[in-house]
């Protein structure tokens, strides 16, 4: 799983910790920003079921879609992430046992 640091805002705050990557399990790029300190639950946190995002410009879209912008990605962070997303991914050991949709 890729795992990358970004700025995420929101017009109001900023969060300079946000993780954005790829799960090959899941198949699916994630979001990740504004932890809340108690709880670990994130405000914005995308990419959390099967083939959710399945490219890296649906994830961005879907985060503006909620009023967030991703900065700070860099030309090596994409290229990375589109290298770890684009060969085939068998299915995982849950959605074999059919726990996993």
């Amino acid at each position: 799983m890729s795992r990358h640091t970004v700025q995420i805002t929101n017009g109001t705050k900023t969060d300079a910790e946000g993780t954005i990557g790829y799960d090959p399990p899941l198949r699916t790029f994630f979001l990740q920003a504004f932890p809340d300190p108690e709880t670990d639950d994130c405000e914005l946190w995308l990419g959390v079921w099967l083939e959710e995002y399945s490219t890296l410009e649906s994830i961005i879209e879907a985060a503006r879609a909620k009023g967030y912008e991703v900065r700070g990605l860099t030309k090596a962070m994409i290229l990375a992430m589109l290298k770890e997303a684009g060969p085939p991914h068998p299915p995982s050991v849950g959605e074999r046992l059919g726990i996993v949709r």
